[in-house]
């Protein structure tokens, strides 16, 4: 098992909140985190993202994540065109099934007046569909197009086009599609207000408001801007530094979590770096940027989509289980002095030991999508210190979220990971042979140190 530095500890980040008001103390949470949250039982969220790589803007590769943040390769070079550049790749789900790509053809000291589409049945293998140009009058560059389907069930692209007068002032285009193939599309109509020395302008609709996250070319902040009309105009109401993401930034993808929050994608070009950042007010205040794991320093500008499929797990509930470590077969749960450990149990262990990795399922104490797990004493496992461990209910919200977990995937078949729900993104694993509650880092070690197979109890 290899050696990881620590975390922070739980009372670490609760002297953190000394200064904050009592009622947000009393949540156990700092202001603006959330919750886990799950898809139906027996389905699971799908995040696909088409990135070109650092190293090489001619293919892409194709990642997906159950969390929208431990993205895993799909696919490798999952497609080259036949221009042998592809960069900036935005990827849609259409109505027909298919996946669909649309990306810039050229590098970016080329002139290139077309986008490119390419069509897909299952997101490792592609096919070129056509290079279109882009009918703008003296047009010298189209870069970065972006899919926006908007409420209508309208597909657009949005598209940043420069002109031969002044090849580098970029202003973002709207294309509609007028047919349901993705192969005719409207004259090209500029957003009113966002206004020229935009690049990479992406959108998403909240309500009846439109929500435009844009690139300034000047300052290389990511800017917001707001529209009650899909081609404006758009109010830009947040620039420079608004957000804490930091300068030279590009390439935002907006999605909404599953539990409600939306969460932005962007390229940190200026350090070699790929961040996320969490908002749960609508975008007025945003999370401190993040590096994604693994994918951080490989991929290059890429959008994101969001499915719910098939074929996740689906814990029973009220049921007693034994939970055996995906890696380390021999090797199951129990409770040893009110610390969740990962001892060897075997038919020869004792009746007390049998006893100790025995625990009953039940529905989440926080949210009844999610699992709880209870002792033969009444004791629930919870995080503490980010350390499992069983103590008795307190009655408390704070506990209850502490002792809820929410089922996602894990690598072999049968095994599954829980995901603490009142810290999205952090995983029940076992390091040592003892289990905590650790951030995925993107490995596929920690995904095998935490998944779990639950099989017939042992008492």
């Amino acid at each position: 098992m290899t050696t990881r530095p620590p975390t922070p500890s739980r009372r670490t980040l609760l002297r953190a909140m000394a200064a904050l008001p009592a009622s947000a103390a009393l949540m156990g949470e700092l202001p603006g985190t959330a919750l886990a949250a799950a898809p139906p039982s027996g389905s699971a969220t799908r995040y696909t993202i088409v990135p070109f790589l650092n190293s090489n803007d001619g293919t892409v590769n194709v990642y997906q994540s159950d969390d929208a943040t431990d993205f895993r390769l799909l696919k490798s070079s999952a497609y080259t065109p036949p221009s042998s550049r592809i960069r900036d790749a935005s990827v849609l789900k259409h109505t027909d099934g298919f996946y669909y790509l649309t990306y810039t053809t050229h590098t970016w000291q080329d002139v290139s007046t077309t986008i490119g589409f390419a069509r897909s049945s299952d997101r490792a293998n592609w096919t070129f569909l056509y290079d279109y140009t882009v009918p703008i009058a003296n047009l010298s560059r189209a870069w970065a197009p972006e899919w926006f389907v908007d409420s209508d069930g309208s597909v657009n692209v949005i598209v940043s086009c420069s002109l031969t007068s002044n090849e580098w002032i970029f202003t973002p285009y709207r294309l509609r599609a007028t047919n349901s193939a993705l192969t005719a599309w409207s004259s090209p109509v500029a957003l009113s207000g966002i206004g020229a020395n935009h690049i990479d302008t992406y959108l998403v609709k909240s309500g009846s408001t439109y929500h435009a996250f844009t690139k300034n070319e000047t300052t290389k902040y990511i800017e917001y801007a707001t529209a009650s009309s899909l081609n404006g105009p758009y109010t830009i109401s947040r620039t420079g530094d608004w957000a804490g993401w930091g300068s030279y930034r590009e390439g935002p993808s907006v999605i909404q979590l599953d539990n409600g929050g939306w969460r932005i994608f962007f390229d940190g070009y200026g350090d070699g770096s790929y961040y996320y950042s969490d908002s749960y007010d609508t975008f007025a205040t945003w999370s401190a940027p993040t590096a994604l794991p693994v994918i951080s320093g490989t991929a290059r500008h890429f959008t994101v989509v969001k499915e719910t499929v098939s074929g996740g797990p689906s814990p029973a509930r009220n049921v007693t289980r034994s939970f055996r470590s995906a890696n380390y077969t021999t090797r199951y749960w129990q409770n040893q002095s009110s610390l969740l450990n990962l001892p060897v149990v075997t038919g020869s262990s004792t009746s007390a030991e049998k006893a100790a990795s025995t625990f009953t399922v039940v529905a989440g104490l926080a949210d009844p999508s999610g699992c709880s797990f209870r002792d033969s004493s009444g004791a629930y496992l919870r995080h503490w210190d980010f350390r499992a461990r069983f103590d008795a209910h307190d009655g408390t919200s704070t506990f209850a979220k502490d002792a809820t977990f929410i089922a996602r995937t894990g690598t072999s078949s049968g095994s599954i990971r829980w995901e603490s729900y009142n810290y999205p993104g952090r995983y029940l694993r076992h390091y040592d042979y003892q289990l905590r509650v650790d951030p995925a880092d993107g490995t596929e070690l920690f995904r095998q140190d935490s998944s779990f197979v639950p099989v017939t109890a042992w008492a």
